[in-house]
């Protein structure tokens, strides 16, 4: 991965996925602030693990030449955020998107990133289940990604 001629839409799904490790170390931030305990210890291992796949990132699109995307002073938060509840809610939210940016760049059309990409997205797929209790069929995609969109998945069949 040291070629610096590296394709826009391979380089823009590499920033997509910084930005969203940006968005996860400010997040599990405010979230690990409102645990206690054992939650507040995982929150702060998995701030750890964030940073360092932030700075991973960091390293990968700078050597493809590219000037990685800056984290913001501050992120908007997709709801209130104000006790243990609702921050382990918040951590899910942030593990599923991390998940989608790392999805993105399966797509590249370098066979190392979509290989990187496709082993990325198994931590906060993962990370997204511990915090939840659930597992998803397919972590990373949309329910509008998953809809049936053939005539046999629809029941319909061409005349």
């Amino acid at each position: 991965m040291t070629n610096t001629q590296a394709p826009a839409a391979d380089v823009a799904a590499l920033q997509a996925a910084l930005a969203a490790e940006h968005a996860a170390v400010y997040g599990y931030g405010v979230a690990g602030a409102l645990m206690q305990g054992n939650d507040q210890d995982t929150a702060m291992s998995y701030w750890r693990s964030h940073q360092d796949a932030r700075d991973t990132l960091t390293a990968m699109i700078s050597r493809l030449g590219a000037t990685p995307v800056a984290a913001s002073a501050a992120y908007d938060l997709p709801f209130a955020v104000n006790d243990a509840a609702s921050a382990r809610r918040l951590v899910v939210y942030i593990e599923e998107g991390v998940t989608r940016a790392y999805l993105a760049i399966v797509a590249v059309s370098e066979a190392s990133l979509r290989a990187f990409g496709a082993l990325a997205m198994q931590e906060p797929a993962d990370r997204a289940t511990a915090w939840s209790g659930q597992t998803t069929a397919f972590p990373g995609m949309t329910p509008a990604a998953l809809a049936p969109k053939t005539a046999l998945a629809t029941g319909t069949v061409p005349t």
